[in-house]
């Protein structure tokens, strides 16, 4: 049995809605705390909600939360992926709960799903207050890895240039110019080619989820680079991740320039599979939560 506890916690002047998931409603029982997060412009009811209660069932104090500008948090501008304002959420996240009664502040530890897996290794670089971090099928990507997915070269000029008019207008009138999170085959779309996940109700089409994406992303998401950090980082951290997941090579390259304890968990299933397939999801809970007892809990 799992107990939820909602919260507002604050991020650079901005009201975030969190919300904690535990195996117990008391206040002074204090457990190593996951924060848990998913794929870009997605609500933490999606993938986040799906691992929180796995790792709750085992004892941790799992906290999910929606970043500013979408789901219940507020900020603006409503649906921009800006992994400069995300990356600020995340160390006012781990601030927020090391606040907490039922938490042990020196047992803090992140799992990211899918693209928030970069903007955490980016927040650990500056010296987050993580002590392990989990990939799960993590995207890091950078201008040259990343052009392919959108058309290469003529691609990326096309969104830029949308971008471009898009915060033109935002600047001049506050008006947003909203695309389409998801939508097969529409070249505005964030996504444009079929992704199951975000197309179906009963997957990760749900009420929470609004299918919208401020066509300014496109600035902020080509020019990121989240392999740099890497570099930087000393953190214990695993990987789990596939070959026919993206950027298989990224993710090697990334492990191998890590200084601290690492660990790369190889499976053989897709993308999106880690976002909510049962049998997928529950390996790679059986990896990460290896891994925290070892660097977390011990």
């Amino acid at each position: 049995m799992t107990f939820e506890l909602p919260v507002i916690f604050h991020s650079q002047g901005v009201p975030l809605v969190g919300r904690f998931i535990r195996n117990t409603d008391s206040l002074q029982a204090r457990q190593p705390v996951v924060i848990i997060t998913g794929s870009w412009l997605t609500v933490k009811e999606q993938m986040a909600t799906t691992y929180a209660h796995q790792l709750a069932d085992k004892g941790y104090a799992a906290f999910i939360f929606d970043f500013a500008g979408f789901g219940q948090s507020k900020g603006e501008p409503r649906q921009a992926e800006i992994p400069a304002r995300k990356i600020g959420d995340i160390l006012a996240a781990i601030e927020f709960v090391r606040t907490v009664s039922f938490v042990d502040p020196e047992r803090v530890g992140w799992l990211a799903i899918c693209a928030t897996a970069q903007y955490v290794l980016a927040a650990l670089a500056r010296g987050a207050a993580i002590k392990s971090f989990a990939s799960v099928a993590g995207w890091y990507h950078d201008p040259v890895s990343i052009a392919p997915f959108y058309g290469a070269d003529a691609g990326i000029a096309l969104r830029l240039g949308r971008a471009r008019e898009a915060l033109e207008k935002y600047a001049g009138t506050g008006e947003l110019v909203i695309a389409p999170a998801y939508k097969e085959g529409d070249d505005r779309a964030g996504m444009h080619f079929r992704l199951d996940y975000y197309g179906r109700t009963d997957r990760g089409a749900i009420p929470a989820w609004r299918n919208e994406m401020a066509e300014m992303t496109w600035l902020y998401w080509l020019s990121f680079d989240g392999l740099s950090a890497a570099d930087r980082v000393r953190t214990p951290s695993i990987f789990v991740h596939s070959a026919s997941a993206v950027f298989p090579d990224q993710v090697k390259r990334i492990h191998s320039r890590l200084g601290g304890p690492k660990e790369l968990a190889w499976t053989e299933r897709s993308q999106t599979d880690f976002y909510d397939q049962p049998d997928v999801v529950g390996k790679a809970v059986a990896e990460v939560r290896a891994w925290f007892e070892k660097t977390l809990r011990s």
